[in-house]
């Protein structure tokens, strides 16, 4: 399998190629709601809010009652999507856990703003937290696409999707990765460059990272197999025990703390099923930082070379 080029050099961010989805989805489903805490401007909501403005629900910054609602609306039969940023969803876990997980009900959680894609935002507006604190509740299905056109079918599945999830946008440009032909499935990862060296498995914006980072080690001469891994839970575990068994090494890359999200959701499913010699690429038990995402990535080791130092090690410990 060759690898995929990268499409142009920015692209959409994930947020309105989720916001441009949802809208156009708002046609076809007449129960969807959009429930937004006073940022629609910066959540893509702002395109469903002028498509459908009878289904936009304005609860301002009141993130806790906004979920609470969502878990009623759903009770009657609607289908609420509540959109705010990442680490605003943070301060509304507890009704997330009760109001739609504990019943069971069909609601979706979409946060844009999550990482250091935050970029100038700063550490206290970074959720590194989000997919070890959503991924943690019962019967929450977490989700983080790596590029517009993956976010858009992403868009689609969850809609279609009976039960709550947490999904993942992004603020800055994101890099085309896949073509109009790539398709997604909830709990199904996809290998998008082949290698029998090393493993990298990514989610989001660090899909496009472990691509560049398979490039430069190609010119290591090491065969490198990058995994894109957009669902966290449920994750793809047939999937990686098989790269465990052909590639011998693992390394996870995400924009998120290196406890609780990808990273630790790889380790236990291999745990269970083909026990592998690892590295965690992520932020290192810390909180972010002001700054461009680029020069953030590069700064908290998150960047492609850091990607690829990570597999380089990873080998060295196969090989001894």
């Amino acid at each position: 399998m060759s690898s995929p080029t990268l499409i142009g050099t920015s692209g959409d961010s994930l947020r309105e190629a989720f916001g441009r989805a949802l809208a156009a989805l708002g046609g076809e489903h007449q129960d969807v709601v959009v429930l937004d805490a006073d940022i629609a401007g910066g959540t893509g909501a702002h395109h469903f809010r002028k498509a459908h403005p009878d289904r936009f629900l304005q609860f301002g910054i009141a993130e806790q009652n906004m979920m609470a609602a969502a878990g009623g609306l759903a009770a009657v039969g609607l289908l609420p999507v509540v959109t705010t940023f990442a680490v605003f969803c943070l301060r509304a876990v507890e009704q997330a856990r009760l109001s739609l997980a504990y019943a069971r009900r069909n609601a979706k959680i979409v946060a844009s703003h999550p990482g250091i894609d935050v970029g100038p935002d700063g550490g206290s507006a970074q959720a590194l937290e989000d997919l070890a604190a959503f991924r943690a509740i019962p019967g929450m299905t977490v989700v983080s696409p790596a590029d517009p056109i993956e976010m858009a079918l992403a868009t689609r599945a969850i809609i279609e999707f009976d039960g709550p999830v947490y999904m993942r946008t992004g603020r800055s440009p994101a890099k085309r990765i896949f073509d109009d032909s790539h398709s997604f499935e909830i709990g199904k990862g996809k290998i998008v460059c082949d290698g029998t060296d090393v493993t990298i498995v990514a989610c989001g914006v660090e899909v496009a990272r472990s691509l560049e980072a398979a490039h430069l080690l190609e010119r290591d001469g090491i065969a490198a197999r990058v995994v894109n891994m957009p669902t966290i839970k449920p994750i793809d575990s047939a999937l990686l025990s098989r790269c465990a068994r052909e590639t011998g090494a693992i390394v996870t890359a995400e924009d998120h703390n290196i406890y609780g999200g990808l990273g630790g959701a790889v380790a236990e499913a291999l745990a269970r099923t083909s026990p592998c010699i690892m590295e965690f690429v992520g932020l290192r038990d810390t909180f972010g930082a002001s700054g461009e995402p680029d020069e953030l990535a590069e700064h908290f080791g998150i960047s492609a070379p850091f990607i690829a130092e990570a597999a380089k090690r990873v080998i060295r410990r196969k090989r001894h």
